[in-house]
């Protein structure tokens, strides 16, 4: 069998669109499945009975992020009644492909559910600045983004490119390690 057809069966990370907010029922379906996929969830307070309670909710409406080979993603999508739709690369015109590294290093720090997390919607360019780090300690330990200033602290922006980006809390120097350029 030649590389490439080994490609095609590989699971690669989709980046996905759902309508309406039903993030949560698409990740029920794609768990019933059995298919892995990953939703960004943050607490917040909302009313219920008249009290304030703590809830899980996603942080970024109307995404989810889905780990397939290319002919399972195409079958889903034709045999599931809920609506997604391809996040598309408007360059190349076709899905957007996260890689492994990207998606892991976003669920390192998306997937702590920590309060003080900031989602940022890209910018062509935005986090271009800045140096790559590596976090040492604490609970982002070994993610891996961009130093950067958000709200006057300094934090670390972790992006999946085209699609959304997460700012971690405030990390102190101690914890932070540039990453230079093998070459």
């Amino acid at each position: 069998m030649s590389n490439m057809s080994n490609n095609i069966l590989k699971p690669v990370w989709y980046a996905l669109r759902v309508t309406y907010n039903r993030e949560m029922k698409v990740k029920a379906d794609l768990d019933a499945r059995g298919i892995t996929c990953f939703v960004p969830m943050k607490v917040a307070r909302v009313e219920c009975g008249g009290q304030l309670v703590k809830k899980f909710v996603p942080s970024v409406h109307n995404l989810i992020f889905v780990l397939l080979d290319p002919k399972s993603m195409r079958e889903y999508k034709a045999t599931t009644a809920l609506p997604i739709r391809y996040i598309m690369d408007r360059e190349k015109h076709c899905p957007i492909i996260v890689p492994t590294e990207q998606m892991e290093n976003f669920m390192r720090v998306a997937g702590t559910n920590d309060e003080s997390l900031i989602y940022l919607t890209p910018e062509p360019g935005g986090f271009k600045r800045g140096d790559r780090v590596r976090i040492l300690g604490g609970i982002f330990k070994d993610a891996e983004g961009v130093l950067t200033r958000v709200k006057g602290d300094r934090r670390v922006v972790v992006a999946i490119q085209g699609v959304v980006a997460v700012a971690t809390a405030y990390i102190h120097p101690s914890y932070i390690e540039k990453i230079t350029d093998p070459s």
